[in-house]
């Protein structure tokens, strides 16, 4: 098949439409040399994306495309039946965390009257009472929380004697070298235990009526319980000489001392965390603290709830215009899908691109006109608002030096329409004063 080439008249002209494109592309935003700047657009509009945060289905749709909503006018509302039932939950569980604080401040109230009064029985029979002789000072000398922080150190120093004690203790078995010690003294201690309790069958046994066959068996069992005491204590007494028996006494006497001291200390403690400071009231207090916490935690979770259940109604941020609706009632909506998309008509701009040859015409502020087929003849205002500090290349990357008057600058005006005539995407002509 011959292809014919086109007439020469032909290839001619097309090369003129597309230099005269390219022309007119170049220069569309740059008027006349030396007259006023020009550039055209299209209408613009803040967008917004109204998406909801919880997943559910829709039971209402309240906007329509092409309808005008206020700010905080509700949009679409999901169902709310799970969320109810929760709430119902965690009402409950406020008010019964409510009943236990309620009781948990009595028992604290209660606790605290009785420990002063405690208190102040103790303290009167401490202005009564008698030091030790080896006092200079009398018992109401000291306050009483010096009383109970010096307790406090003499127990904590107890504490850490009887630790010593015990670490002295099994040092002194370890000197022994000796392996069998240790089971003969468990050996002697059960032998102790049991004889004990067969002392006290042949007693009772020797009180009963008629006790003459139960007192023999008794008697028996006695005298077995006697012989294995009399040899576990021979057993154990071998395996050591005397000195080795004074120092396993004495040490064994040192753990018993150190612990009745820290005992006592402890005791001694006691007695003075009367009132406020007393055991008693101390675990009231951290009761009722933890019965506020737990007042807290339930209040939390209710008002999770709540917070939930006021995200169901999803509502303009803005006074605007649904531009597009993409739901409908029965549809379930998962969180971060675009439900509406709104426009901000009362804040209209439009960009538009300047050469680079005319881009330092142009300042921040700087005023415009701008008008639109849909109304010839009338002018709106507009200002700069923002300047592009990038270069574009159109229409495509400049690779020489005549083509650098392609590259151009974006601005963005904002259009003042008192009377909301301007619609988005209609084509506007702007000229730069």
């Amino acid at each position: 098949m011959n292809h014919r080439r086109p007439p020469l008249p032909a290839i001619i002209v097309v090369a003129l439409l597309v230099i005269v494109s390219a022309y007119f592309i170049i220069t569309q935003a740059a008027g006349d040399e030396n007259g006023a700047l020009t550039a055209s657009g299209t209408i613009e509009a803040t967008q917004v994306n109204i998406a909801p945060e919880l997943a559910g289905r829709v039971t209402e749709v309240l906007a329509d495309e092409g309808q005008s909503v206020s700010k905080n006018a509700p949009l679409l509302r999901l169902d709310p039946s799970l969320l109810a039932a929760q709430r119902t939950v965690a009402a409950a569980a406020v008010d019964s965390a409510n009943a236990a604080l309620a009781s948990a401040q009595t028992k604290y109230d209660q606790t605290l009257q009785a420990a002063l009064a405690s208190q102040a029985t103790q303290r009167a029979k401490d202005w009564q009472a008698s030091a030790p002789s080896e006092f200079d000072q009398p018992n109401w000398y000291v306050a009483q929380d010096a009383q109970i922080a010096a307790a406090q150190v003499e127990l904590d120093a107890a504490q850490q004697d009887v630790e010593d004690a015990l670490a002295q203790f099994d040092q002194v078995i370890t000197d022994l070298k000796n392996s069998d010690y240790l089971a003969a003294e468990k050996r002697l201690t059960e032998a102790r235990a049991a004889f004990i309790i067969a002392e006290q069958v042949k007693d009772q046994a020797s009180n009963a009526a008629d006790s003459g066959d139960l007192l023999d068996a008794a008697q028996d069992y006695y005298d077995l319980a006697l012989e294995e005491l009399d040899k576990a204590e021979e057993d154990y007494n071998d395996l050591f000489n005397t000195d080795e028996a004074d120092d396993v006494e004495y040490a064994r006497g040192q753990v018993l001392v150190a612990q009745q001291r820290h005992d006592a200390a402890y005791a001694r403690l006691l007695s003075l965390q009367t009132g406020a400071d007393s055991p008693s009231v101390v675990t009231a207090f951290n009761s009722l603290e933890q019965a506020k916490r737990a007042v807290e935690q339930a209040q939390a979770s209710l008002d999770l709830i709540d917070t939930q259940i006021k995200k169901l109604t999803i509502s303009a941020p803005i006074d605007s215009v649904v531009l597009t609706r993409n739901v409908e009632a029965g549809e379930f909506v998962q969180p971060g899908a675009t439900a509406f998309i709104l426009g901000q008509l009362s804040e209209l701009t439009i960009t538009v691109y300047v050469p680079e040859n005319r881009y330092g015409e142009l300042s921040l502020g700087q005023a415009a006109e701008v008008s639109v087929d849909s109304f010839p003849g009338e002018i709106f205002t507009a200002t700069v608002v923002q300047i592009a500090d990038k270069a574009e290349f159109t229409p495509r990357n400049v690779q020489t030096v005549e083509g650098r008057s392609s590259t151009v600058f974006a601005i963005k005006l904002s259009v003042q329409d008192p009377e909301a005539k301007l619609k988005i995407g209609m084509p506007a002509d702007v000229v730069f004063k």
